[in-house]
């Protein structure tokens, strides 16, 4: 049985108040999980309400004209920024999460995948459960998700109850901003005597670079930022792009190792503390440290995919401070 360590009194609590946070957002909590006192009341109240219901009037024109204004004006602020963070998944997330802490702090996320989250969305071999071996389940109590306390370890009932949570977390704050559908089709570099760094990104919507052989010429657009970070997983059709891009680059040696063979016990150790600046400007994160490194895979527990982005974050806090001097 799963028995929630954190968030049970808040989870208990109902607000009716309108609630308003940074940025302007505006909404009404309720109690979770209510049991109504009298459920056959209940229900046919809330069928009467719904057959009553009706929407209030809109053009469709209207929503065209909020969507349209609200994505290019966010296109145009975001053309450059601090940091950008590239996959959406575990390790970018938590990344993006904690630079939520530092509100100054720009942020773009940038998803080629129309939903984000990964591969996080379930445990292992498409089961739900999520292990996460501790320290790491200090994070997922700062982000009050509850979890089945097993000793050296936890247990999360299931996987998407924390990106659900840390996906929220990250978005609600009002100094990041995540692009979905939107592929990282190169690095943005300046010549460095001793390598390059990256200063940014060149992207495209997803569909647009699935279809360069299909289609006549459709050129990319450029995101700059101060820091890259990259979490684009292990190798793949579109994982691993950004060390596959710095070897033929010649910033990294030809050849990368790839991860290694699963062995969990050495790899979460390895993963967190190779995550680092690579190139100037651009931070690995998650399994993509393992594909340039050469270190082990993990497999199906995820304490190093939240604590290599966290660290990516003050990595690059770091590369901010250094930009600045």
């Amino acid at each position: 049985m799963f028995a929630p360590r954190v968030g049970v009194a808040s989870l208990r609590r109902l607000i009716n108040a309108p609630r308003t946070v940074a940025g302007g957002l505006r909404w009404k909590s309720a109690l979770v999980s209510a049991v109504p006192t009298d459920p056959e009341a209940y229900v046919s109240n809330k069928l009467a309400m719904f057959d009553a219901m009706q929407f209030t009037p809109i053009r469709e024109s209207t929503v065209s004209r909020e969507m349209t204004q609200r994505y290019m004006s966010e296109m145009l602020d975001y053309a450059e920024t601090d940091v950008v963070i590239v996959g959406a998944g575990s390790a970018g997330l938590s990344c993006a999460y904690e630079l939520t802490k530092h509100p100054d702090i720009k942020v773009a996320i940038l998803e080629q995948n129309v939903a984000p989250g990964g591969g996080c969305w379930l445990g292992g071999q498409l089961m739900s459960s999520m292990v996460v071996r501790k320290p790491a389940d200090e994070f997922l109590d700062e982000l009050e998700v509850p979890y089945d306390d097993q000793g050296d370890y936890v247990v999360v009932k299931h996987a998407a109850l924390f990106m659900s949570s840390v996906l929220r977390k990250a978005l609600i704050a009002p100094n990041v901003k995540l692009f979905n559908a939107v592929a990282v089709e190169d690095l943005l570099v300046r010549q460095e005597p001793e390598s390059v760094a990256v200063r940014g990104v060149v992207t495209n919507w997803s569909l647009v670079t699935q279809n360069h052989d299909t289609q006549s010429c459709m050129d990319p657009q450029v995101m700059e930022a101060k820091v890259v970070v990259t979490a684009t997983g292990h190798d793949g059709p579109m994982g691993a792009s950004s060390a596959k891009r710095l070897e033929s680059l010649g910033a990294l040696p030809s050849g990368l190792p790839g991860m290694g063979a699963l062995d969990m016990n050495t790899a979460e150790d390895a993963v967190v503390q190779m995550t680092s600046e690579v190139v100037p400007g651009l931070i690995f994160a998650g399994m993509e440290v393992a594909e340039a490194r050469g270190c082990n895979r993990m497999g199906p527990t995820f304490g190093a995919m939240l604590l290599s982005g966290q660290k990516a974050a003050n990595l690059a806090i770091q590369a901010l401070k250094r930009s600045k001097a």
